[in-house]
């Protein structure tokens, strides 16, 4: 698992702005892997690759978080002190819904 960890966030900083990449993390993380799901929310959190948004990365880090990624808490607990109320209530609505995270977003 370790090795799979290091090899999307390795890649996150050689290639920091590939949407190449960002597809990929992203089919991984649809799939339910924990460190793509973390990757992800990094990458929305800071507009690696994709545009930056707090809500998605909300979203996929709370995934990584299910499934018991700390490093996915630290980051979520960072970005919810800076996000705005009414995303933070969008955010957890997402969620709440249970559906893929990028359908809802599109929905």
């Amino acid at each position: 698992m370790a090795k799979q960890q290091e090899d999307f966030l390795s890649k996150l900083v050689l290639w920091n702005n590939d949407p190449e990449h960002a597809e990929l993390v992203r089919e991984k993380a649809e799939g339910g892997n924990v460190h793509a799901q973390y990757a992800l929310g990094l990458m929305y959190a800071e507009g690696r690759g994709i545009e930056p948004d707090d809500i998605q990365a909300y979203v996929w880090l709370t995934h990584a978080v299910a499934q018991g990624d700390q490093d996915a808490a630290t980051l979520r607990y960072v970005l919810l002190s800076k996000m705005a109320p009414n995303d933070i209530a969008a955010a957890v609505r997402r969620v709440e819904q249970g559906a893929n995270p990028e359908e809802r977003a599109r929905a």
